[in-house]
């Protein structure tokens, strides 16, 4: 039997199994409640907060065979982001996904520093980034297949980043923005159906304008439900492909918010309003960061705009607050919640 056949026929425990991997549980005991995986530990979901669903403090765009933590002073990083952690704190968030994906300066223990010193609950990822034609991955990435990729993050997942002990609250990965996905790109999206099926942990992708819905084919074949998918920069691609993704059950992450793109944003937001659909959608900036190739780190934008101008707009335009709490608060709780997510 061929691996897409056995693949179809078996789902994405099974295959799981086959690869050697644990299975986590589909659903956690109804007494023990959904729970958040962050820097710190496990948080009740219902204890998250508004949440800031994708941000970065420190991004390094070297490329995976340069970088490295000498290339940054975390004592500078940390004095340059604590800051606008505390603002976004002051302004009402009280999580952050933060999305830089391992070699591009991924640092669990900043991060854990960070969120200590904030007062934030801040979640870290495994997983392997292959957007901008793949300069960000491992050798190892070119070889190994998904299940030796999978094993990797899986114990990630286990045992914690390195010797931090800090353990991902999600899966990231990147794709480019073509047509369809690469060879190498299929690859990483189906090590990253294996790694859910083990662990629970919700797959976030760089995806923009790419393969979004080829995406979601490849990991539903690995019995992966779409919920368990996050369409990342999701306001690049086309209004129908997003509508298409979320009735399918996916998360559409609008996160590029900026001063120019207010109106897309609020566009989005009211159309997938209108097509009740509101309950998929995830609000956040894209923001930060400290850039170790730059004098100081470069410019760090803060995280800021959704409390001051975007929240503010959507009250103008008939949101209500329990539909800002819906797509602020409900939405990422229930997206980021540990739970494995299988296909219906």
């Amino acid at each position: 039997m061929n691996r897409r056949i056995f693949i179809r026929e078996l789902g994405a425990a099974a295959v799981a199994v086959a690869a050697g991997v644990r299975v986590a549980s589909a659903e956690p005991a109804a007494a023990e409640g959904r729970w958040i995986q962050t820097v710190k530990g496990k948080i009740p979901a219902a204890d998250l907060g508004r949440m800031l669903a994708h941000e970065h403090v420190l991004v390094d765009f070297i490329g995976a065979e340069q970088v490295s933590p000498t290339r940054y002073d975390a004592a500078e990083v940390f004095r340059v982001a604590l800051p606008h952690l505390k603002q976004a704190r002051e302004l009402g968030a009280r999580a952050l996904v933060e999305c830089t994906p391992a070699f591009l300066a991924r640092d669990p223990a900043l991060l854990l520093r960070l969120s200590e010193a904030s007062g934030l609950h801040v979640l870290t990822n495994t997983g392997l980034y292959g957007a901008r034609k793949n300069i960000f991955l491992p050798a190892y990435a070119q070889v190994e297949s998904a299940e030796q990729l999978a094993a990797r993050w899986i114990a990630e997942a286990r045992d914690g980043i390195g010797n931090t002990g800090v353990r991902p609250g999600f899966i990231k990965s990147g794709v480019d923005a073509e047509p369809v996905l690469s060879a190498v790109q299929r690859k990483l999206i189906a090590a990253t159906a294996l790694t859910h099926a083990a662990t629970g942990l919700t797959i976030a992708v760089h995806t923009g304008r790419g393969p979004g819905l080829e995406q979601l084919d490849v990991l539903q074949e690995l019995g992966v439900g779409a919920e368990a998918w996050v369409w990342v920069h999701a306001q690049g691609a086309k209004d129908e492909d997003l509508i298409a993704a979320a009735e399918r059950g996916a998360w559409i992450s609008c996160d590029g918010l900026n001063r120019n793109s207010v109106t897309r944003h609020l566009h989005l937001c009211r159309e997938f309003k209108r097509r009740g659909q509101l309950g998929r959608v995830l609000l956040s900036h894209d923001a930060g960061w400290f850039d170790p190739a730059k004098p100081g780190g470069g410019t760090f934008r803060g995280y800021d705009l959704l409390f001051a101008v975007f929240l503010p707009l959507l009250r103008e335009n008939g949101f209500s607050e329990a539909e800002i709490d819906q797509v602020t608060v409900r939405n990422p709780a229930e997206a980021y919640a540990v739970r494995v997510r299988v296909r219906s």
